[in-house]
């Protein structure tokens, strides 16, 4: 498995050499999109709701919204199961206009079981100035599904979480004025010298004059002026098109939980010895109870037994890792050794403290 695993990795080196377009590799200063959450209240459940004991905040703003609806209405008086409190987020795109549809999510808080076929009631969506910029509303899709019965019961997802497609109106768009901007900064998502150079490089021989400057290994500035383009709208649509070949760290990364392995295209090894064997502590309780005869005085007890054995594998012995060049000669030196693949991350955690692996090593 390790060997297939470790050859597949080979494919993403042969893509990651392609050139790039520049909006996939930076972030555009001011497009970009803002936050929004809301506190709302689900209803319609079939008897999957809140618990009014255990969630008293879902009593308090279902009073407060039948109150604003002209019902008056004791706490003491309901306590219905078919409604729940939740959160509601969403993000707002960059120049959303009034009137457009976002999509949202909605997550309870309290003890709700599902929000399986559950309707949200109108929630205004606030920013991070505490302004409304939406309002929510519509059906839940949950992501889940549950099935309980007096003994058992079965959840398959999350039920306690959903999404309304298109379910938040925009009311209120943000304030930007993207047509004034003299100069754009362009953000790169993974900060590189000279991936930046390659961007100032590429940029500046598209439109046959200077243009964009690099600032730092995160930042390229584009004078929007000097493209002499019609609008920064123009600009734009012409920059993020023009394609550039990315810069890269060597970089492993491993899950421990799955034994998933994943190398760059530049990794390296220099030449080590390994050996790797695992070692096994094996306790094992049968107890036997002993009776008395039939009729007999005496009292059942009972003897303890214990099998406890230490096994240990034969292991790889020493074997020799030979430097590499390329990724091809570092699998091939890994598969060299011939184990499983969460044995195989504990060689790399060896090999990484030996000061022999070239490369951000990195463990999720």
């Amino acid at each position: 498995m390790i060997k297939i695993l470790l050859f597949l990795l080979l494919m993403p080196s042969i893509v990651l050499a392609a050139p790039i377009r520049i909006k996939d590799l930076v972030e555009f200063d001011g497009v970009r999109g803002n936050d929004l959450v809301g506190y709302g209240l689900v209803v319609g459940l079939n008897g999957t709701g809140d618990g009014m004991r255990n969630a008293p905040f879902t009593e308090e703003i279902m009073t407060n919204l039948l109150e604003r609806l002209g019902v008056n209405v004791d706490g003491e008086q309901f306590q219905p199961k078919n409604v729940a409190a939740v959160f509601v987020t969403a993000a707002l795109p960059p120049f959303a206009r009034m009137g457009g549809r976002i999509d949202v999510t909605v997550s309870a808080i309290g003890d709700a079981k599902s929000l399986q076929g559950g309707t949200l009631v109108m929630t205004p969506l606030n920013g991070a100035d505490g302004q409304v910029y939406a309002v929510a509303q519509g059906t839940i899709i949950a992501g889940g599904v549950s099935a309980e019965g007096d003994a058992a019961r079965v959840v398959q997802g999350v039920p306690t979480a959903g999404v309304i497609p298109s379910g938040a109106r925009v009311e209120q768009e943000v304030d930007f004025d993207f047509a004034g901007l003299k100069v754009i900064r362009l953000a790169l998502r993974t900060p590189d010298f000279t991936t930046a150079a390659r961007i100032e490089t590429a940029i500046n021989n598209n439109f046959g004059r200077s243009v964009a400057a690099m600032l730092d290994s995160g930042t390229v500035t584009l004078d929007l002026r000097a493209t002499k383009m019609a609008s920064p709208a123009h600009t734009i649509g012409r920059v993020e098109n023009i394609r550039v070949e990315p810069e890269t760290r060597a970089r492993v990364v491993v899950d421990q939980r799955s034994g998933t392995i994943v190398m760059g295209a530049d990794v390296r090894i220099s030449r080590v010895a390994v050996a790797q064997g695992s070692l096994t502590l094996r306790v094992e309780e049968t107890p036997i109870v002993v009776q008395p005869n039939p009729f007999a005085d005496g009292e059942t007890i009972v003897v303890p037994r214990t099998n406890a054995e230490i096994t240990q594998a034969a292991g790889t012995g020493m074997a020799e890792v030979e430097g590499s060049t390329n990724l091809s000669e570092v699998v091939a030196g890994l598969n060299a050794l011939g184990v499983a693949p969460h044995d195989m991350i504990d060689i790399l955690k060896s090999i990484n403290a030996a000061g022999a692996l070239h490369a951000e090593f990195l463990v999720h």
